[in-house]
């Protein structure tokens, strides 16, 4: 509006504002043909010129006649029904009214004038999620995140891979995939370009954002992978200094990047690997840029000038990515990305060895080693001194791996740090003399060494000072040498039992088991044998009439079983006449 306009909706405004209610519809009309508007219009334009007095804040601003309990249960019904590319699959209306009809929620109020229920409209409901921070809206924002930071170039990697949606290579180059004939609906299709379609693997330095670029051929395997990492860390081209073995790389968990292979080569170069949980691709966001940029810088020449075969899309991939590290600006540190790792410090640049050893590497796997009493490994042939390993113990076994930079006189044990992550400690190789000593041992008469107490020797000496009920290791010992009792005869080792109560056993009938046991028939002695037997017992009481007694009663052999009758019998007084033997006299053994 020009200023004559703006005077005019004014004076408008201000004969409105003199008029009483009701009376303005005159004065707006006629206002509306000397601007030559309509009256909405003229309605809308002196909002805009006039200054209304603000209403008054109602004083039930802020409350809600829906309850937080039924604003969650509406909000949780609402989530059940996203699926995972966050589409909402019901609405408000729908959860209200299923909710509702199971009598779940009321979402509404009784007027207390009719007695009439009044349900809450969509929008009532809609804004009371709001006010409760329940809304999906709200619910499905991105959890807040928190920058990441890196110490120096070569300190963390971030390595992910990608297939190129675009192009796949033909016998006549890198064409473009028609998606009406490349998509998961037509699998035969997809499997007949399985081998030629291409992957882009992106490994990128996260203090100076320097980009790897490299293309395979198949599929995201662990053997591509580990050949893309090799190549990284390899010295290459003059015009590109990026290269040496990173401190931490950072990758998804995806088959290849947790795979035995690619641990085994992190493990034997001593880089701390970092799997991001599942779903949690912002931990590794520069490096899902860097696709970004890949597509849109260079990917997007290969409509005008495709490839004809791997090498030659990984040459121009290489010249690309010379091109743009050297020239282009970051917008995180303001200086061209090569510029920002040549930064990097002696001490900090782990230079990687050949590609053959790292393939060798690769397909080495960690072993584990059972610690001797003398705190060493066998490995590879060679003894290697653990005594400096934290927390070392005798008899436990050890992750061993080898040192790519120190193969000959050097490995590495794979530790477990309290965060779950490996961590990697060089253990030393053990020299031998000329007679098969290790050069580590102590010689007798001129030294004198010790290891360190392990973890296992402290614990005992504290168990024993608790076992004693002392504080020191000297009380420990003087309380064992007086043969204390241990936890002062506090413990009393059959208390389970005697305060247990077991249960009264009603008793069960049985079947009484007729058994035929065998009967063991001695053969009877001689009357010299029943002799030699009863002379001991009888001592002066034996004689000539006794064996003549013994003849005459037992003609036919003196049955073992009766040695103690009879013995009974000829101590009998020898004025007693003698009658017959009888089993009656034998059973009483009475005078």
């Amino acid at each position: 509006m020009n200023p004559v306009q703006t005077q005019l909706l004014a004076q408008i405004a201000q004969r409105a504002a003199n008029t009483p209610h009701g009376k303005r519809t005159a004065i707006y009309k006629a206002g509306a043909a000397e601007l030559g508007i309509s009256i909405q219009t003229l309605q809308r334009k002196l909002k805009e010129v006039s200054v209304t007095k603000p209403r008054k804040r109602r004083s039930d601003a802020g409350c809600s006649a829906l309850p937080l309990e039924e604003a969650q249960k509406i909000s949780a019904v609402l989530l059940e029904s996203i699926r995972a590319n966050n589409k909402q699959l019901s609405t408000i209306e729908r959860a209200v009214e299923r909710l509702r009809s199971n009598g779940l929620i009321m979402a509404g109020r009784v007027d207390e004038a009719t007695g009439l229920f009044q349900p809450l409209t969509n929008g009532a409901i809609a804004r009371a999620l709001k006010s409760y921070k329940l809304h999906p809206d709200q619910l499905l924002q991105d959890a807040p995140a928190v920058s990441l930071a890196s110490n120096h170039p070569n300190h963390v990697w971030q390595v992910d891979a990608s297939i190129s949606t675009q192009f796949y290579l033909a016998d006549n180059g890198a064409q473009a995939m028609n998606k009406a004939e490349f998509y998961d609906g037509k699998p035969g299709n997809l499997k007949k370009i399985e081998r030629q379609r291409l992957w882009r693997y992106v490994i990128t330095d996260h203090t100076s954002g320097t980009l790897y670029l490299e293309y395979v051929l198949g599929a995201e395997s662990a053997e591509n992978l580990c050949a893309v990492l090799i190549n990284a860390m390899q010295k290459r081209h003059e015009s590109d200094p990026f290269h040496g073995v990173p401190w931490m790389l950072m990758t998804d968990p995806g088959a290849a990047m947790t795979s035995g292979i690619f641990r085994n080569l992190c493990r034997a170069m001593s880089i701390d690997l970092i799997i991001n949980q599942v779903g949690n691709a912002r931990a590794k966001g520069q490096v899902e840029q860097a696709h970004n940029i890949v597509e849109r810088e260079f990917e997007s020449a290969l409509k005008f000038q495709p490839a004809h075969s791997l090498e030659q899309i990984n040459t121009w991939a290489g010249q690309w990515m010379r091109y743009y590290n050297a020239t282009a600006i970051h917008t995180r540190t303001r200086r061209t990305r090569y510029g920002v790792w040549q930064l990097i410090r002696q001490e900090e640049l782990r230079l990687a060895p050949s590609v053959e050893v790292c393939r060798e590497l690769a397909v080495s796997t960690p072993e584990y080693r059972t610690v001797s009493n003398l705190l060493r490994i066998s490995f590879r042939g060679d003894q290697f001194d653990v005594s400096t390993v934290p927390g070392v113990m005798v008899g436990e076994k050890l992750l061993i791996t080898r040192n790519c930079w120190r193969d000959k006189d050097a490995a590495i044990a794979v530790l477990v740090g309290e965060d779950g992550r490996e961590q990697y400690h060089v253990i030393e190789r053990i020299g031998m003399d000329q007679f098969g000593f290790a050069q580590t041992s102590a010689t007798i008469g001129e030294q004198y060494k010790s290891h360190a107490e392990t973890p296992a020797q402290v614990s005992r000496k504290v168990l024993e000072q608790i076992a004693t009920g002392t504080t020191s290791e000297a009380e420990a010992e003087a309380a064992r040498k007086a043969k204390a009792v241990p936890f002062g005869g506090l413990i009393d080792p059959h208390k389970h039992v005697s305060d247990t109560v077991l249960p009264t056993y009603m008793p069960r009938r049985g079947t009484s088991l007729n058994v035929n046991a065998p009967t063991v028939e001695h053969a009877p002695l001689t009357h010299v044998e029943a002799a030699k037997l009863l002379q001991p017992r009888l001592a002066d009481l034996w004689s000539a009439e006794s064996f003549g007694w013994l003849q005459r009663e037992y003609p036919e052999g003196v049955p073992q079983d009766k040695l103690d009758v009879i013995e009974a019998e000829l101590k009998r007084p020898a004025e007693v006449t003698r009658k017959p033997f009888s089993p009656v006299l034998a059973v009483v053994g009475g005078q």
